[in-house]
């Protein structure tokens, strides 16, 4: 397992070390379903660049690991720092015969264990609130990236309209722990109270034209962004810069 340095990555540990076994269908639950499509947004952005090989970090069960597979001919490595959710992505992997083309590793985005430009794409999920220094982060993970690679992420976002913002305080707050609770018991319980606060901390400390700014003082020019599902969710991509 890697070193895990900071409070954030010990509690990212802790908070999923339970779910791996039924963490692909809540998912798709607590996000209303939504989950899927967001993931194959973000996907549409690494397809075009036809890459050869692909790192994907926060890979937790392999989910987008295999839809890139599944999507590319690309050679993937997925990162994670979770050991459960490994061990079920690797089953995942093996049932979907996608073994020899899916690599799983443990490992933390802040520090990762390749050289530099050694991907020719890289993907991200649900990532930046659990690490302590997000700029560092993006900055490490375009250091993996070859010049001209692209890179593309998804997070949780706040809805920007009143009404939409109001309705999705409601959800997270109220109905997503209830939800939680009834789909997989305390261990969910525990999530769903958990993400509707570090959602709206995150971007109170974080708001988007700071990360939009952070990623291309990463290094990654024509960044774009889309918010999606009333604001639910949020794709972004960019290109590392030649220079």
């Amino acid at each position: 397992m890697p070193h895990v340095a900071d409070e954030r990555n010990r509690f990212a540990q802790e908070l999923f070390t339970p779910l791996p076994r039924r963490y692909d269908r809540l998912a798709e639950v607590l996000s209303m379903g939504q989950n899927g499509r967001w993931r194959r947004a973000m996907i549409d952005h690494i397809v075009p660049s036809s890459p050869g090989r692909v790192l994907d970090v926060a890979s937790g069960t392999a989910g987008v690991a295999l839809q890139l597979a599944t999507r590319t001919h690309a050679d993937i490595v997925g990162v994670d720092l979770t050991r459960g959710m490994l061990a079920q992505g690797r089953l995942n992997v093996a049932r979907a015969g996608m073994s020899g083309r899916i690599q799983l590793v443990a490992g933390r985005a802040e520090q990762l264990p390749f050289p530099d430009a050694s991907f020719d794409a890289l993907t991200f999920t649900y990532l930046l609130r659990y690490v302590d220094d997000p700029r560092a982060t993006l900055v490490e993970l375009a250091r993996v990236l070859r010049p001209g690679g692209v890179m593309a992420s998804l997070e949780f976002y706040l809805p920007p309209p009143p009404f939409w913002r109001g309705s999705w305080w409601l959800y997270t707050r109220l109905l997503l722990p209830a939800a939680g609770w009834v789909s997989g018991g305390p261990e969910w319980l525990r999530v769903g109270r958990f993400l509707g606060p570090n959602i709206s901390g995150h971007y109170r400390r974080y708001p988007l034209e700071w990360t939009v700014d952070a990623w291309r003082r990463a290094g990654l020019e024509n960044v774009g962004v889309r918010v999606m599902s009333l604001g639910g969710g949020l794709v972004m991509w960019g290109t590392r810069s030649s220079e």
